[in-house]
């Protein structure tokens, strides 16, 4: 299903997997609350929201009952979570999902939420939006190219997305640390024109659910992913070969920038992506703005996408209504 924000609209925010403690607590993210309702959007909140554990999250049946309720009440037309974390996976076979498909909802989210974006894909058929998640907006550098684009996401059914100008790769929820902004620019490995239907999220999540209930299946897929901060060059490299092996019939690839801490060059992806034949053959860019690095535009899951990377200097990615 193909569902739109308009102004007004209640959003809800869950912790499906780490806790608001994690980002900082309720009172610090409230910036992000005031963000959102100067967009024009209502901004709520689970009841479990504030719980928090030993391991940053609270228990699968408080984190399912907010997932619950958030499906279940009517005035609330979009999801979205706190921040990722590791464990939303945990939630997937308490899920009602004759909830989920009675009440459509958008949902957002970026990181570990990739499970839930597998999931509710598979279990559903709807759009995900695989993008800033309710922390994101308490960032103050670079926001409005984030907001711009997740609006662009948000409000229309057809869509391009635009690289930022500048991008950085620090811990941009400290305000007490520098930024260091660098200069942007989308990269192309292979030249090419596709169309399909996107799929992906972070490749460290992304197969959790391969073979199980939990996973869509995506034919003739252009693939969207990206690596979390601590990530190694030889782990994208084997996680990158299991998505190949899933999605025979990939027909682009478009990879998101990599954190700096992860040490991954120029030199050593086009090294890792020179080892598959197949990536030859279809278009493949890198150094996109999502992920774990800032700013990061929005991308629909499940939605016609089409990609042009003929032209270096103005490379194409539009998503088109399905």
């Amino acid at each position: 299903m193909h569902l739109k924000l308009k102004k007004g609209d209640e959003i809800r925010i869950i912790s499906p997997s780490s806790s608001m403690a994690r980002v900082g607590g309720f009172e610090e993210n409230l910036i992000a609350k005031k963000r959102l309702e100067n967009l024009g959007f209502q901004v709520t909140f689970g009841k479990h929201i504030l719980e928090n554990d030993q391991f940053y999250s609270s228990s699968i049946t408080s984190r399912v009952s907010d997932f619950h309720d958030a499906f279940s009440d009517k005035n609330v037309k979009a999801i979205m979570t706190t921040i990722g974390g590791f464990n939303s996976n945990e939630l997937l076979t308490h899920i009602d999902w004759r909830i989920v498909r009675s009440n459509p909802k958008m949902f957002f989210g970026y990181s570990d939420t990739t499970s839930l974006h597998n999931a509710i894909r598979a279990m559903t058929h709807d759009i995900t939006y695989y993008g800033p998640c309710y922390s994101s907006f308490k960032m103050n550098e670079l926001q409005e190219y984030q907001t711009a684009e997740w609006l662009k996401a948000s409000l229309n059914a057809s869509f391009r997305l635009e690289p930022s100008d500048v991008w950085t790769s620090d811990l941009w929820f400290d305000k007490t640390l520098p930024r260091r902004p660098l200069n942007n620019k989308w990269k192309v490995y292979t030249q090419g024109e596709a169309t399909g239907i996107s799929t992906g999220g972070n490749i460290q999540t992304y197969c959790l659910q391969a073979g199980t209930p939990f996973f869509p299946e995506t034919k003739a897929p252009i693939v969207f992913i990206e690596q979390a901060e601590g990530g190694e060059p030889l782990e994208f490299s084997r996680e990158l070969a299991q998505i190949l092996q899933i999605h025979t019939d990939i027909k682009a690839l478009i990879l998101g920038r990599f954190p700096t801490v992860n040490e991954m060059n120029e030199e050593k992806l086009r090294s890792i992506l020179d080892k598959f034949a197949i990536l030859k053959k279809i278009p493949v860019i890198y150094d996109l703005d999502f992920g774990h690095t800032q700013p990061i535009f929005t991308v629909p899951l499940g939605q016609s996408v089409k990609v042009n990377t003929n032209n270096n200097d103005k490379i194409e990615v539009s998503f088109l209504k399905n």
